[in-house]
């Protein structure tokens, strides 16, 4: 198969005709772009780098085993067969990869890579149809009961406009890194396929599984074509209007087709489908200055955020719909909390803080981040999860079918996502507004800000998060007036996320000073940011440091799931116990509320990792004190099969030895 990849010719073009920018609003708040951010960081580099040498082209070989890439060959009659792989939605999985290796061609040229890419470009023109239709379970197999007629088969269920709103930011993602449009006239065919087809006066069809907005959304910012974007709207207001089929009422919760978006007073259903839905409605609204939807958003927020996300940021609690369940229901060892829905949980905060400027949605985007998210796949880059609990026995097979991480999956949605995902990772760390700049995330990096005529360079160096001093030098245009806005994240602030959800038990001091050019400097402090307004020359050095203190985490005690018990976390790292370090039964573990425990850094463990050490009581035929050594949440599982445990039973004093 890949010799046939290179070798089929391509046709580029380094202009896109009529290419403009949108002339609606958008976003008060823009962020700063991946490619103008180099990340030098000891923690997310390698990450990067193992996705980019490792993670991209092994789920492009999977691809290639497992059909998904032959499917396009045989629709494109390149070669005979049929349809390869299990699923309709399998095109997506490709579309999600070339995204992501698309990102990593933008930052590191590989010509090898973008030859590769080409060839797949190619492919999938050839096995578009005629008029711009795109979906090779159906072009392969026209006659089959799942695809016999476009749109027509449950049309809900059906992922033909989800695959293709991967597609669109994948053809996006194609143009910008390449400047070659092969991808994205596929791209313009399809969408405008799409806008002959359906529309207030055509063909009412709702999009089964939500991704084909943030899609057409990303199409209308590359082209101009404002038909991509009004399409996004009607695909959003359809929602509750219409119900081929008469489903049952909990199926259409799943898919978030029950009542109009407007109308859904709570996160219900598939939990990546509603912050799909969620991250495309609020582009839509952002875009178009609809106060009702943006109203609207902020209320499905704060249902999700205050009452159903795991400690981890992790969301949807119910492994059998893989959907949020009721307000406070969030059950520890059969949690569901897809790392799709952890990612989908990072895209719609970033969202909401670019239209509200405030801290506590990038609270919750690092904790997913840096818990939900990077979980989600080994350290190796090449086996992932698809749920991430927060208990396990070791022995249950709940990682489809395994008791640890997998290669691959049938349905292999997550492994997908993370290629494109981790990629981008730089592009969430700044932001800037007229003559703000905020930082968001503490990643050593190196940052051109493009603002209006003037520039500023932005140096960022730090351990984060081991450890929480941060400097920043600034490297200003002569005359540049530039207010810095630095978030103080909410654990720093005494609270694990906004709302009460969660709280700390215990409290320590949280003053945070700052230093200009090592002079204490005075703050105004605004919406989770400290405000630095200051004269800054080139050189200027701002330097602070948040206090990493072991923190104990205590649930509502509406989590019945949680009561009785805490969790363990310090700055923005949930910690676990892992069996391969604790030889008991974490069945049987107690901690103390008064338990102090001692950070230790660990080179040579889980590619380096902070460690913490204390003492637990272990209940049982021999209750008595032990050591305990607890380990980053989202390094569990590197060691094969192994239980592992979060929340943990809490009593109210150390006893006596």
């Amino acid at each position: 198969m890949r010799n046939i990849l290179v070798c089929l010719p391509f046709v580029f073009s380094l202009v896109i005709t009529g290419c403009r920018k949108p002339s609606a609003g958008d976003y008060p708040i823009q962020p700063v772009p991946f490619t103008q951010v180099q990340v030098t960081d000891s923690f997310w580099l390698p990450k990067i780098e193992t996705n980019r040498t490792v993670t991209i082209p092994f789920a492009f070989r999977k691809s290639e085993e497992t059909g998904r890439i032959a499917n396009f060959a045989v629709a494109g009659k390149v070669i005979p067969g049929k349809f390869c792989s299990k699923y309709g939605y399998d095109d997506s999985d490709v579309y999600k990869i070339i995204e992501g290796a698309a990102y990593s061609l933008a930052t590191h040229p590989d010509p090898k890579l973008e030859a590769y890419l080409d060839s797949l470009a190619n492919l999938i023109a050839k096995a578009q149809e005629p008029d711009g239709y795109l979906y090779t379970m159906r072009t392969i197999n026209p006659d089959s009961s799942w695809a016999k007629n476009r749109w027509e088969r449950d049309p809900l269920g059906s992922h033909e406009l989800y695959n293709v709103g991967h597609f669109y930011e994948a053809a996006v993602a194609h143009y910008q890194a390449t400047g070659k449009r092969t991808l994205l006239d596929v791209a313009i065919k399809n969408a405008n396929l799409l806008v002959n087809t359906f529309g207030p006066d055509k063909l009412h069809i709702t999009p089964g599984h939500p991704e084909t907005e943030i899609g057409l959304v990303k199409l209308y910012r590359a082209t101009g074509n404002k038909k991509y974007l009004e399409l996004a709207r009607f695909f959003v207001d359809q929602r509750g209007k219409k119900d081929p089929g008469a489903n049952p009422k909990y199926y259409r919760e799943y898919i978030l087709t029950h009542k109009p978006l407007l109308e859904q007073d709570e996160a219900v259903g598939h939990a990546v489908r509603a912050l799909y839905l969620y991250a495309g409605a609020t582009d839509i609204a952002a875009i178009m200055n609809d106060k009702a939807y943006l109203k609207h958003m902020d209320r499905l927020w704060e249902d999700v955020v205050y009452r159903k996300i795991y400690i981890t940021g992790g969301v949807g609690a119910w492994p059998t719909w893989e959907a949020f369940g009721p307000a406070y229901a969030l059950p520890n060892d059969t949690a569901y909390a897809e790392t799709c829905a952890a990612i989908a949980n990072v895209l719609w905060n970033q969202r909401m803080f670019l239209l509200h400027g405030d801290s506590k949605y990038i609270d919750v985007l690092e904790r997913s981040l840096y818990n939900g998210v990077i979980s989600g796949y080994s350290l190796d880059g090449t086996k992932f999860f698809y749920p991430n609990p927060l208990e396990s026995d070791g022995k249950t097979p709940f990682n489809m079918g395994s008791c640890t991480r997998q290669e691959w999956f049938d349905c292999s949605c997550c492994p997908s996502n993370l290629a494109r995902f981790i990629p981008s990772v730089p592009g969430y760390i700044y932001a800037f507004r007229k003559d703000t700049v905020y930082v968001n995330l503490f990643i050593s990096s190196r940052a051109t800000i493009v603002m209006g005529n003037n520039a500023l360079v932005l140096e960022q160096e730090t351990r984060y998060p081991w450890d929480g001093k941060v400097k920043l030098t600034l490297h200003p245009a002569p005359g540049m007036k530039t207010i810095l806005a630095v978030r103080v994240p909410g654990w720093v602030q005494g609270k694990p996320l906004p709302g009460d959800l969660y709280s700390y038990l215990n409290s320590f001091d949280a003053n945070t000073q700052v230093l200009i050019n090592g002079q204490p400097a005075a703050t105004v402090f605004s919406n989770g940011y400290m405000l630095l307004n200051y004269p800054w020359k080139d050189g200027d050095v701002a330097e602070f440091e948040f206090p990493m203190a072991v923190r104990k985490v205590i649930a509502n005690p509406q989590v019945k799931d949680d009561s009785g018990k805490l969790a363990i976390e310090r700055g923005p790292i949930v910690y676990c116990a892992e069996g391969a370090d604790n030889p008991f039964s974490l069945e049987n573990v107690s901690i103390p509320e008064d338990a102090e425990f001692e950070p230790v850094w660990k080179p040579e463990l889980l590619k380096g990792i902070l460690v913490l050490k204390g003492s637990a009581v272990i209940t049982g035929r021999k209750t008595g004190t032990r050591g305990v050594q607890l380990i980053p949440y989202y390094a569990w599982s590197n060691r094969g099969c192994n239980p592992m445990k979060v929340w943990f039973m809490r009593t109210e004093s150390q006893p006596g030895q």
